[in-house]
């Protein structure tokens, strides 16, 4: 079964610095159709004007993973880190037994476009952790890149606590590939850029989402230069 979430059905918010879509219900928005898919609980999408952020907050037992398309995202947290995480970078975080961080937009100018997703980990009070990694556009791996799972850092994958496997796919037009999802496991796909079809007869555009189960190697063609999370859930 393929099931579409559509862009402009998702939760929308404008604070003015920050323009934020949501997937599942996050905050003042609130969908009892969509608060969850398995372990996933939030996909937002935010834009933040330059020069603003989120101020220090709290978190605590969740896996976070930030995605920046365009600009840049400056990060402190209680752990001692301080980094600028640039387009193109994945950042993972176990907030685990608690941890407290601020998100900022260096940039006088520019805004920063981005994707948060948080999934619920396997373990309560672990640790907490920070790592970030690039994972490029072009290469022999662009296609498909494995971003975060648990137990695959020997091949560069961030490392998350759960059964899941996050992967990087850049599709040029008319390109396709065969999602590694089993028939037993479920899937989600967010479109970050382009336009792609999923088994021929599911069309995606840039914003949408798309849940998969009891389906096994779904095909994903790209009507033009695409880009795409894909998450290989329990």
């Amino acid at each position: 079964m393929i099931e579409i979430r559509k862009s402009e059905d998702r939760g929308h918010v404008d604070h003015g610095w920050l323009k934020a879509r949501h997937t599942f219900s996050f905050a003042s928005y609130h969908d009892p159709k969509h608060v969850r898919y398995r372990v996933l609980r939030v996909m937002n999408e935010d834009t933040v004007a330059p020069a603003r952020g989120f101020g220090t907050h709290p978190h605590d037992n969740m896996e976070i993973v930030t995605c920046v398309l365009s600009g840049e995202l400056e990060h402190k947290d209680s752990m001692g880190n301080g980094e600028v995480l640039k387009a193109g970078e994945f950042q993972v975080m176990t907030a685990g037994s608690g941890i407290t961080h601020s998100e900022f937009n260096p940039s006088p100018d520019n805004e920063t476009h981005l994707y948060q997703i948080w999934l619920f980990p396997d373990e309560k009070d672990l640790t907490p952790h920070y790592e970030q990694k690039a994972f490029p556009d072009e290469g022999e791996n662009r296609k498909l890149q494995l971003v975060a799972a648990k137990g695959h850092e020997q091949e560069g994958a961030l490392p998350i606590h759960q059964d899941v496997m996050l992967y990087l796919s850049n599709l040029k037009a008319g390109e396709e590939i065969s999602l590694p999802l089993e028939s037993a496991r479920y899937g989600w796909l967010q479109l970050l850029s382009g336009s792609v079809t999923i088994e021929e007869s599911h069309s995606l555009k840039a914003g949408d989402g798309a849940s998969l189960s009891e389906v096994a190697r779904p095909v994903v063609k790209a009507a033009e230069d695409s880009r795409f999370l894909f998450f290989d859930l329990p």
